[in-house]
């Protein structure tokens, strides 16, 4: 008779088993098979270790929060869920808005290592002078001098918070705060560098998108090339993305340079992979793509964010704030709904699509889109039960999907 010890043994040992599999396994391009995946919820058990049941459950909060969008999910290197609604498709590129910072962030730590000796103090570099930003000189404020790269990746480099209702946040005390022109896309450089600061570089945060637009400027000089053109050669093609693009069409004008804070348009699968490399600590078969102690500072407390789980543009998890989720998860959101995690103790990526129709035109991106178009027209948010806040569109809905995808894990 085997003992009951035995057979937990040579379950860990399974397990384990699986896990070192997976950690040599990278997708190929989907024009070449694409990810492995597992559809028998039996064979999603017992390879991937997950419940379908709660990623159904995840995937419901996603159709009742936005009018399109959908739900993927990676564990052990399977794609074990991908499921759309409205708009959305896998082939699909629609502007994923904020969600944009995080390969604006990802894109800066790769640029601190490949160009280290034009930038020894890596995060800590002071920015505003005339190595890294003359079209900033004069200063229009003499605190702008002390900003330093890791501040306006972590949003407390002072620049004044965006929206009608901004707010300042100063060691986890809200402060709120008038609101102020921002971006204006028609001189995207220059306004993002005279929005006005709150507060003094380092002594609060506040959701301004100038500041990762600084940063990308910052990047467009030391690398000399653009956000878009370093993305595509550093991530996008070592990845095997599809066609992507920014969302540099706007009506009549066509912005000159991609907005460093987002609208990023990127296939589903290939958001996927983008996580997946991060979920790999910036490995790919045998590169590595982007720093691995990069990625440590992404999901860890920042020094240069005392005040908020804020981290070179991610959202972390390191203070516990979403109950459900592991304190190592991190992820990125952006404006209708969509949102990349990435969780290392679970080996885990999801990537959750949302957004308006506007968000799925194809004029935005000037790249061709599926022919098979659907839309929910009329949509209205269905009303929720057993959750008393927030909105299932906004980052209340994320989190709900992270925490229903991290309990669909059983081992």
């Amino acid at each position: 008779m085997v003992s009951s010890r035995t057979l937990l043994a040579g379950a860990l040992l399974f397990t384990l088993s699986l896990s070192a599999l997976a950690a040599d396994y990278f997708p190929p391009p989907d024009t070449e098979g694409g990810w492995r995946t597992l559809t028998d919820p039996r064979e999603i058990r017992d390879k991937a270790g997950l419940d379908v049941r709660w990623l159904n459950r995840a995937y419901e909060v996603c159709e009742r929060g936005t009018p399109n969008g959908g739900l993927l999910v990676v564990r052990r290197g399977y794609l074990v869920f991908e499921k759309y609604f409205g708009r959305a498709s896998r082939d699909c590129n629609p502007d994923t808005a904020s969600t944009g910072k995080a390969f604006t962030s990802i894109a800066c730590g790769v640029m601190l290592h490949e160009f280290r000796d034009q930038m020894p103090d890596g995060l800590d570099t002071k920015v505003f002078n005339e190595k890294f930003l003359p079209e900033a000189l004069p200063l229009d404020d003499p605190r702008k001098a002390e900003i330093r790269l890791g501040q306006l990746l972590c949003m407390t480099a002072g620049y004044w918070g965006e929206g009608q209702a901004p707010t300042g946040w100063v060691m986890g005390k809200p402060q709120p705060l008038a609101p102020k022109p921002g971006q204006n896309i028609r001189d995207l450089d220059l306004s993002s560098i005279r929005v006005p600061l709150w507060t003094e570089p380092g002594a609060g945060y506040s959701y301004s998108s100038p500041a990762p637009h600084i940063a990308s400027i910052v990047l467009r000089r030391v690398t000399g090339m653009s956000l878009q053109d370093y993305i595509h050669e550093r991530l996008a093609k070592p990845q095997g993305w599809g066609p992507w693009a920014y969302c540099l069409h706007r009506g009549d004008f066509l912005m000159p340079v991609a907005n460093g804070a987002g609208s990023i348009g990127i296939r589903a699968t290939d958001a996927l992979r983008f996580g997946y490399c991060l979920l790999r600590d910036g490995k790919w078969k045998d590169q590595q793509l982007v720093p691995s102690d990069y990625i440590k500072l992404c999901r860890t407390a920042s020094p240069y964010n005392p005040h908020t789980p804020w981290s070179l543009q991610f959202e972390n998890n390191a203070d516990g704030h979403v109950l459900g989720a592991p304190r190592d998860a991190f992820y990125k959101s952006g404006a209708g709904g969509f949102g990349i995690f990435v969780v290392p103790s679970l080996d885990l990526v999801i990537y959750k699509l949302g957004g308006k129709d506007g968000q799925y035109d194809p004029a935005l991106t000037g790249l061709p889109q599926p022919k098979q178009i659907t839309s929910r027209d009329g949509w209205q948010p269905i009303p929720r039960t057993g959750y008393n806040e927030g909105s299932l569109a906004g980052d209340d809905g994320l989190r709900r999907v992270l925490e229903f995808v991290a309990a669909a894990v059983k081992d």
